[in-house]
């Protein structure tokens, strides 16, 4: 009986490492696979987000090929009712109170009024004086305030809005109401509280500049 413990002992210990290296094994290879397992789920996540990341860009590019057409649009229904004989008054939206907060007169330093600007909490409106012909063509209405400011907040916005910090529906807008040549309105859309300053130094700038260049031809 003695011997056989004896054996049965001997045996166990002969045996041991072979079950400890396969015990090991089976521990490496069930890490390994839960590691790998770890990795395809986050490819998975990875290529999820890409995939949704391409689906905002087409969705901003479609909204905005579609706000572009609307502009169109628009511009060509006030071009016909302009045709037709109705008046400028008579064609452009009043102001509505509760989009904007308060108004501010632009005038010159010789106290000649420029423009009325309307500002609301998100947006921007501006109407030209009805006794000033502020041409299109006249700088640098396009080369500065078109080109150089809202052109550029709008690029930037863009590019907020494919990275995600800014949804698509909040990129900056403008609109120029147009009589043939001569400007009557700017409304910009989504400035922002921290460019509505910025936004109304460029504008009552640009007007000064216009009006300058106005009486010095006239």
């Amino acid at each position: 009986m003695e011997i056989n413990l004896q054996k049965g002992f001997l045996l166990y210990l002969s045996l041991a490492p072979y079950f400890r290296r396969n015990s090991d094994n089976d521990l490496k290879q069930s890490l390994e696979g839960k590691e790998k397992m770890a990795e395809e789920e986050e490819k998975a996540k990875i290529k999820k987000i890409a995939e949704l990341r391409t689906l905002l860009e087409k969705r901003v590019e479609d909204m905005e090929t579609e706000l572009e057409g609307l502009r169109f649009l628009l511009s060509f229904i006030d071009e016909t009712l302009l045709e037709k004989g109705f008046k400028r008054a008579e064609i452009v939206k009043p102001i509505p109170a509760s989009e904007y907060e308060r108004s501010i007169p632009l005038k010159t330093v010789t106290g000649d009024l420029l423009a009325n600007l309307y500002v609301g909490e998100d947006s921007m409106r501006v109407v030209l004086a009805e006794d000033k012909s502020f041409d299109v063509n006249t700088p640098p209405f396009t080369s500065f305030l078109v080109e150089r400011v809202l052109a550029k907040m709008q690029e930037k916005d863009r590019e907020a809005a494919s990275t995600g910090e800014i949804p698509p529906d909040k990129i900056l807008s403008y609109n120029i109401v147009r009589d043939e040549d001569l400007i009557r309105e700017i409304t910009i859309r989504n400035i922002g509280p921290e460019r509505s300053r910025e936004l109304k130094s460029s504008i009552r700038w640009t007007l000064e500049k216009m009006y300058e260049k106005m009486m010095q031809t006239s």
